[in-house]
């Protein structure tokens, strides 16, 4: 079980969404797959049909059956959604919902995908995002250490448009460590949204000692530039064992 990365994201009990991109799902299945209690795996926005490999039981159900039919449910580990016609995708779950279930259906972990960034590697939020529930407890904001010495554009960064007015990058200036710490001190970055919730970045796709020192030099800049989290998670989802590289505090 991974232990260090439940503690580290603060991800035991409660309502832990994440938001941002580089490696929001991996991270929720990796804390999925390491709760040693019982899990809900869910997603407010659209999200991609649940691994098999989790070994969830699904309930994938219209909102006006899926209270009841994941209440009936006494499995360990839950994924639910409701129906999409998009193909390979489920729909969100009304946020309202999301915290009925969690507070009545015996959960000590619900799970929640917030937002969604195409692929992409960094994001910024669109009017509409992210779509947390109130009664969040931490809410993972998540930037990929890949994105550092690219070029800004679409490829790289979803809704560049806004994450330019936020780190102040034109189209094909290289993104640095600043640029990326100031989408996660921003409260009009990944915070969006937050207030009242327990805040921790993880910069995911730590690969390598190169990558890794990008990474430390971002979560320090942003520590000095905020007050609203005291630690950042460095990390790479792909490992098998702890996927933890490091935590940065203040």
């Amino acid at each position: 079980m991974n232990e260090e990365l439940l503690d580290a994201l603060e991800a035991r009990r409660g309502i832990i969404c994440t938001v941002g991109a580089g490696g929001k799902k991996s991270t929720l299945y990796r804390l999925a797959q390491g709760h040693p209690g019982r899990v809900a795996l869910t997603a407010s926005a659209h999200t991609t049909f649940f691994p098999a490999t989790l070994g969830l039981h699904e309930i994938i159900e219209e909102p006006a059956k899926l209270a009841a039919a994941v209440a009936a449910c006494g499995a360990q580990k839950i994924g639910y959604a409701t129906p999409s016609s998009r193909p390979g995708r489920h729909a969100g779950v009304p946020i309202e919902m999301i915290e009925h279930l969690h507070e009545f259906g015996g959960f000590d972990v619900t799970l929640v995908k917030a937002d969604g960034a195409r692929m992409r590697l960094l994001k910024a939020p669109a009017e509409h995002e992210p779509v947390l529930p109130r009664s969040t407890t931490t809410l993972v904001t998540v930037v990929s250490a890949a994105a550092i010495g690219r070029g800004f554009d679409a490829s790289v960064v979803h809704r560049p448009d806004q994450a330019a007015a936020i780190t102040g990058l034109k189209n094909g200036e290289l993104i640095a460590p600043a640029h990326v710490a100031r989408l996660l001190s921003s409260p009009d970055g990944l915070m969006k949204g937050a207030a009242g919730m327990r805040v921790v970045p993880l910069i995911n796709m730590v690969d390598d000692e190169k990558t890794a020192q990008l990474a430390r030099e971002t979560a320090e800049i942003a520590l000095d530039q905020t007050t609203r989290f005291d630690h950042v998670v460095l990390a790479c989802m792909r490992r098998r064992e702890s996927q933890v590289v490091a935590v940065i505090t203040r």
